[in-house]
C-alpha cells in the first residue's frame, strides 16, 4: 500500500513559479523546503525561519517535537554562534541531527540563513 502524499502551501508566489511546496507529508514523514525569515541579523532570521517551519509542520499535522533533521545554510559561517543559539532555543530538548554549511549566496542578498527540516511523526 502506498502512502498518501499531501502538499502544504504557504501562498508564496515562488511555490507556483518554481514548482515546489512549503512542505510535503508522505505517511509519517514531513519534509519542509528551505525556509528563510526576516530580521536584521542571522539570529533573528534563524528564529523567524524556524517559526515559519513550525507553521508548516503544524499544518502537516506535526510539530517541532517531531523534527529529526535540520539543514542550515548560511552566507557567513562566522555567524554559526548566533545561528546555533536560535537553533538550540528551538530544539534543545529535541536534538535533531543537524548540518550547518556556508553557501556563497541565497536567492536574495539580504537573506543570511535558510533552513530545511525533516520530521517523523511518532
Amino acid at each position: 500500500m502506498s502512502a498518501t502524499r499531501r502538499h502544504i502551501e504557504s501562498g508564496s508566489v515562488w511555490e507556483t513559479r518554481v514548482g515546489y511546496s512549503r512542505a510535503v507529508r508522505v505517511g509519517d514523514f514531513v519534509f519542509v523546503s528551505g525556509t528563510t525569515g526576516d530580521g536584521a541579523d542571522a539570529y533573528e532570521q534563524t528564529k523567524a525561519a524556524i517559526a515559519r517551519v513550525e507553521v508548516a509542520l503544524i499544518e502537516a499535522g506535526s510539530s517541532l517535537d517531531d523534527v529529526v533533521r535540520t539543514r542550515i545554510f548560511t552566507t557567513n559561517i562566522a555567524d554559526w554562534a548566533p545561528i546555533g543559539k536560535a537553533h538550540r532555543e528551538a530544539f534543545a530538548d529535541i536534538r535533531p541531527a543537524a548540518t550547518m554549511v556556508e553557501v556563497s549566496r541565497l536567492i536574495a542578498p539580504e537573506m543570511l540563513v535558510e533552513i530545511e527540516v525533516d520530521a517523523y511523526l511518532r
